[in-house]
């Protein structure tokens, strides 16, 4: 039986507060979601000086969760709910809009430090987007060492093992660490979707070439992936059951209809609904005025 075709999706740079420089594997133009993971900004590594490194101001969110994995440097996460919380290498920070939820993410102070993550949203579903929102820290995840591999499992099950990150559909999230030359044949749930790009160095994965930047995409069907790395090399694997649900992504809001997102941008410039954010260093952002937008479920985050 021959396999589903390979996709190879190229990310956009874009920035983030603080001047950091991004790669946007998610939404793509040719792809919008793998799974219910419907945005992926890869960002570093990089170094900076004191006052500097990533500082996000108060901003909005709803109808998402958002999914952070620190592999360098240290964040503090402040929202609407009161939780501070500093995110350390190895750790997820998983927030959960649902209804509506503000927070603020800035580098911690000091004199300066590096910086090396990846920032994820999760789409929530009909059932569950308009939930209570709340926020919680992972600072352990099951660790499998395999083929070389070091595996850290950030969500859903893998080889025995299951993330404690609390999701509301079938997903997985990976993290793939090789010291040097490595090799994995990497069993896959048929029934999802998956999606791999490399955050250091490069791998072969089902034969292609990877290297930081470009999203390979694999559609459902597949029971398992060749990875191969030569040197250091680290792989973020995300995948989950294709999301059937149609949704509109814009600015910070995953919503199903304009009005929708007309309704929570003027609450947030309004000061309304979603609560004020205290600590950060850096300033609330304003939210574009949506009103004269004819939106359409395509990608069109800022």
């Amino acid at each position: 039986m021959s396999q589903p075709p390979i996709e190879r999706l190229e990310a956009r740079s874009a920035e983030i507060g603080g001047g950091i420089t991004i790669r946007r594997a998610l939404p793509n133009r040719h792809r919008r979601t793998v799974g219910a993971w419907c945005f992926l900004d890869h960002a570093g590594p990089m170094v900076f000086d004191a006052g500097g490194g990533m500082h996000v101001g108060p901003h909005p969110h709803i109808g998402l969760q958002t999914f952070t994995w620190m592999i360098e440097g240290e964040v503090v996460h402040r929202d609407s709910l009161g939780n501070e919380q500093l995110i350390t290498p190895g750790q997820v920070n998983l927030m959960t809009a649902g209804n509506g939820i503000a927070h603020a993410e800035d580098s911690a102070p000091g004199p300066g430090g590096r910086l090396h993550a990846a920032q994820l949203w999760i789409a929530l579903p009909e059932s569950e987007r308009r939930r209570a929102p709340a926020f919680r820290n992972y600072p352990r995840l099951p660790l499998i060492e395999t083929g070389g591999f070091s595996v850290r499992v950030l969500a859903g099950s893998a080889f025995g093992e299951t993330s404690p990150a609390e999701v509301y559909t079938p997903l997985v999230g990976l993290d793939l660490t090789a010291a040097g030359r490595a090799s994995l044949e990497l069993p896959l749930e048929p029934a999802f979707e998956h999606g791999l790009i490399t955050l250091a160095g490069s791998a072969r994965v089902a034969g292609e070439a990877l290297a930081p930047g470009t999203l390979l995409y694999f559609g459902p069907g597949r029971e398992a992936l060749s990875v191969r790395t030569e040197a250091a090399a680290r792989v973020l694997v995300v995948g989950g059951t294709p999301f059937a649900e149609e949704i509109l992504i814009w600015w910070n809001f995953v919503a199903r209809t304009r009005e929708e997102m007309v309704a929570a941008t003027r609450d947030w410039n309004a000061g309304r609904h979603f609560g004020p954010v205290h600590g950060s260093p850096a300033p609330p952002l304003v939210a574009p005025d949506v009103s004269g937008l004819r939106l359409k479920p395509e990608p069109g985050v800022t």
